[in-house]
């Protein structure tokens, strides 16, 4: 019996899945939605023009909204933006992190701010873009916006961040009620839904001569052997030996099994090429709409493509990579949780050792998908941009869809393997997620 029988025949199942699919038509209908006001054929000729600087990226994370400047333009790189502030400031500040400890509570207060965060974040980007777009025009001179003024500057910004709003909603109910994780299946249905354009793109690049016929094999073969790469890290892991004593009640004996702790290489999955992605695009975006000349220089500067903006992107991936294995990961608690279940590893003594030996495992294998991220997010692109391709093509698009895939299709399934169904996958479970 296939994957896809197994999953249809399960009722809570099929529902989970109907409605993801359901949430993403909703998203990719409302991109097609646009803001009033706009010169849409001005706009389209803008993007078409500069597809291969930071607006041919940010388009990309928004699914086409941008380009056709929809309810949906801002995506949902708010919300990510304001969920690394609240993450950050969780470590600071004793209260937010007190919070996280209380269990359900104390997270559905801390995702209530994570939304306040995100509509504050929307307003301030949902003005900048409306005062910046007053004073752009399409390559032929003419104006992108129809009638400029405060209402369209205030028309603008609560459309965005109602647009915004109303993302972050979806995302929260495809986790929620769907299957996968809401707020990155939108991220990969833009990315997704783009692939066909940019292909289209690509073919027309050729015929025109700006790309030359026989470089097409090598970034097919570039994108095979990134996604395989992908597969391999996204899978791979580190099994940490656990040895349980034997333990006496009554008559029975407990305990005395061997088992595995297993420490993924890449711990923070595509977490840290979207949050550094997020923050990249956030104050370059600002300034590209503020026309004074130093502004212009630091966003060109941190255009994709420099020098500058491959250092920081870089050091944001190994920060986040770091950072986020440090909040997802307590050594402490597992070594704790171990001596509790009377569980030690083999020539390890329980307690602090053990805590500081799966600390150091977890600090080497952090180090090596940093290493990882950041040769899939920069090389690919690197070498896409001497080529003058759509981002659709480069490492960070690639590694958001094939590690969200990888990450929907586990969830589904753990929900075959919980009744007795076997794997998505015909082959079994996918290795690193059992």
């Amino acid at each position: 019996m296939s994957g896809l029988q197994s999953a249809a025949q399960i009722p809570e199942l099929r529902k989970r899945l109907l409605f993801t699919l359901i949430m993403l038509a909703v998203y990719r209908v409302g991109v097609q939605v646009p803001t009033p006001g706009i010169n849409s054929e001005a706009l389209a000729a803008f993007f078409q023009q500069n597809a291969g600087t930071l607006f041919g990226m940010f388009n990309m994370f928004s699914g086409g909204a941008l380009q056709n400047f929809s309810i949906f333009a801002l995506g949902i790189m708010p919300y990510i933006s304001a969920s690394i502030i609240i993450q950050l400031l969780t470590v600071v500040i004793p209260q937010l992190e007190a919070l996280k400890k209380e269990g359900e509570s104390g997270r559905r207060k801390i995702t209530q701010y994570t939304r306040y965060g995100t509509v504050v974040l929307s307003i301030i980007q949902g003005s900048f873009i409306a005062v910046g777009l007053e004073g752009m025009t399409g390559p032929g001179g003419e104006m992108i916006v129809i009638d400029p003024g405060v209402q369209f500057k205030l028309m603008t910004m609560i459309t965005l961040t109602s647009g915004t709003a109303f993302l972050m909603w979806l995302g929260e109910q495809m986790t929620e009620r769907g299957v996968g994780n809401g707020i990155s299946l939108i991220i990969f249905a833009g990315i997704v839904a783009r692939g066909p354009s940019a292909i289209v793109n690509l073919v027309e690049l050729v015929k025109a001569g700006e790309v030359q016929l026989f470089f097409v094999p090598f970034i097919i073969l570039l994108m095979f052997g990134v996604v395989a790469v992908i597969v391999y890290f996204e899978t791979a892991q580190r099994r940490i030996p656990i040895q349980y004593a034997k333990r006496v009640v009554g008559r029975r004996v407990y305990g005395g099994q061997s088992s595995h702790l297993p420490l993924k290489i890449n711990v923070s999955g595509v977490i840290p090429p979207i949050f550094a992605s997020s923050i990249m695009m956030f104050p370059a975006t600002i300034g590209s709409f503020i026309q004074i000349d130093w502004v212009q220089r630091v966003s060109a500067a941190m255009s994709p493509g420099t020098v500058y903006y491959y250092i920081c992107y870089i050091g944001l991936i190994v920060f986040f990579c770091f950072f986020y294995a440090a909040v997802q990961f307590k050594p402490e608690d597992v070594a704790e949780n171990l001596r509790k279940n009377g569980g030690f590893i083999p020539g390890i003594r329980p307690g602090k050792r053990t805590a500081e030996f799966i600390d150091k495992a977890l600090t080497r294998l952090t180090v090596i998908g940093a290493i990882y991220l950041s040769t899939i997010c920069v090389l690919p692109t690197i070498l896409i941009s001497q080529l003058s391709l759509p981002f659709y093509f480069g490492g960070t698009a690639l590694l958001i869809v094939v590690g969200v895939s990888i990450d929907t299709i586990s969830q589904i399934e753990s929900h075959l393997v919980m009744r007795n169904y076997e794997g998505f996958l015909k082959q079994g479970r996918i290795r690193g997620r059992r």
